[in-house]
């Protein structure tokens, strides 16, 4: 799930928007990691190639 849709608890809106301390605080946090920028179609395509790179390396090798 990405940040752009939780709802914040403390102030009930969409907490991409940042409208209280809490929402700009959850915002912030959830930004940082080498990840944080991808949504997640681009997580699973990187992921399909890591593991298509991986089978050819399998298959050479055996």
């Amino acid at each position: 799930m990405t940040f752009d849709r939780l709802v914040c608890a403390n102030c009930a809106a969409p907490v991409a928007e940042g409208r209280c301390a809490v929402c700009r605080a959850n915002r912030e946090r959830m930004q940082q990691g080498p990840f944080a920028g991808l949504n997640p179609v681009t997580l699973i395509a990187l992921l399909v190639v890591l593991v298509g790179a991986m089978a050819l390396l399998a298959t050479q090798t055996a």
